[in-house]
């Protein structure tokens, strides 16, 4: 799909960091929120922008550590953090009762604030949002405290020594991107490369999110809690999972039964980043669901 003409970059502040997002204009319209996944940017959802700008008052933040926002200074990256920066620009921007759409660190963020806020979202879709399956979080919760922090100092230590990795073109950045992700055709890759990369002063390119956006932090909510705002989220809620994907299905592994009011949609011959590697069926789905009374 084509993309016409593209957003304008806007900024907002957020526990003092000043963050960076795109506005695909048609204000007048019911505001509907981008959230981008880990290790990515917020230019990641132009071809879904493109096409909902139409009906829709499209914004797309980059997180924290990501994209052309600021990052943390202490290297460090929490859940908290990442709420509370939805939390703000929905506040600031009055953008509630908004619809959101979240991928992967984008929607499990979306899901728990839609848990602590319910009243403020209107729809939300999550693809692959949810997180570690039950089986990866209960091998991770049986370590000690101690252990987990020991490991989390140890890694913070290795990331302080590293710097972050650097491709002597756009070219071979773009090959990186084509080798993380054989769904993506050649100009899904062009255009995430081009808008994913900063050059550096040596000439050479780096991907613009902090390599320590890496690194979770050794505490979080507990599985409980987790599934405690799942149950307080009260607007209809679309979970997608690509059956390619090495995420679980969320309605065989159980965590469907916390939700008052979602489905499962499972999308053959996706994997992790659904909403590229089939668009089309990704678009259709998402604008019949959000057209549902």
């Amino acid at each position: 799909m084509a993309i016409e003409y593209g957003p304008t970059s806007r900024h907002f502040f957020s526990q003092r960091m000043r963050l960076h997002y795109v506005d695909w204009g048609n204000p007048s319209a019911p505001p509907l929120i981008l959230l981008h996944g880990g290790r990515d940017h917020c230019r990641n959802w132009d071809w879904v922008a493109a096409d909902l700008r139409r009906d829709y008052h499209v914004i797309a933040p980059d997180l924290r550590g990501h994209g052309d926002s600021a990052w943390a200074a202490s290297g460090s990256y929490s859940m908290a953090n990442y709420i509370y920066d939805l939390a703000q620009l929905i506040h600031q921007q009055k953008l509630a009762p908004v619809t959101i759409i979240g991928h992967s660190l984008g929607g499990n963020i979306s899901l728990r604030y839609t848990g602590i806020f319910p009243e403020n979202v209107k729809r939300l879709v999550a693809i692959e949002g949810l997180g570690p399956g039950p089986k990866s979080h209960a091998e991770a919760a049986k370590k000690p405290v101690a252990e987990r922090m020991r490991w989390w100092i140890d890694e913070q230590r290795k990331l302080a020594g590293q710097q972050a990795r650097r491709y002597a073109s756009l070219e071979d950045a773009y090959a990186r991107m084509q080798e993380a992700n054989a769904h993506l055709t050649e100009e899904q890759a062009r255009h995430l490369t081009q808008h994913g990369a900063n050059q550096n002063e040596d000439g050479t390119y780096s991907w613009k999110f902090d390599h320590y956006v890496r690194l979770w932090p050794p505490y979080d909510m507990t599985r409980d809690e987790i599934a405690s705002l799942w149950g307080r989220i009260t607007c209809r809620t679309l979970l997608v999972w690509g059956k390619e994907s090495w995420a679980s299905n969320p309605e065989t592994d159980g965590r469907m039964q916390y939700f008052k009011d979602a489905r499962v949609l499972p999308v053959e011959g996706a994997g992790h980043w659904v909403h590229h590697d089939r668009l089309d069926v990704f678009l259709k789905e998402i604008r019949a669901f959000l057209a549902e009374p």
